[in-house]
């Protein structure tokens, strides 16, 4: 069987009293800033990641011979 509303009541009602709400409300506020700082660090190697191709994409458009004319000039 699975886990009552009054269970996990009761649980709550045992953690709070066993830590205190300063203490949860310092680890909920830990496991925030710890999940932001992640999804930032993600953003962050996506965008990087996206200018490298960018340029690796801008460099071979400028180094393709197949885009000189006979005479050799661009």
């Amino acid at each position: 069987m699975g886990i009552s509303p009054w269970q996990l009541l009761i649980l709550l009602v045992i953690v709070v009293l066993l830590f205190g709400t300063k203490r949860i409300r310092n680890l909920g506020s830990d496991l925030g800033n710890a999940v932001k700082g992640f999804k930032k660090s993600m953003g962050d190697e996506a965008d990087s990641k996206d200018k490298d191709d960018d340029s690796l994409q801008h460099k071979e458009k400028h180094d393709d011979p197949s885009d000189t004319d006979k005479s050799g000039k661009s």
